[in-house]
């Protein structure tokens, strides 16, 4: 999540990068912009789902980008 640019976009999301190529996904893991290998793309999907539905860490951190506050760090999936 870039809290640089939180208040030019409405719709929660985040950045996915995998060597040259990057993607915006949704909270849900959807790609919105951008393109990610297909086993990386299930993987971001996978582990954007277990954080909704664990913690709700996502949505936690776009609250806080969008109030200009530092955004936590969110362990991946071991």
């Amino acid at each position: 999540m870039n809290r640089k640019d939180s208040d030019q976009h409405s719709a929660p999301y985040y950045h996915a990068f995998y060597g040259e190529q990057d993607a915006y996904l949704g909270l849900d893991g959807e790609i919105i912009l951008g393109s990610l290998p297909k086993k990386q793309s299930a993987f971001v999907r996978a582990w954007a789902m277990l954080r909704l539905l664990n913690e709700d860490d996502l949505t936690a951190n776009w609250s806080l980008a969008v109030n200009g506050e530092e955004i936590l760090r969110i362990e991946p999936i071991k």
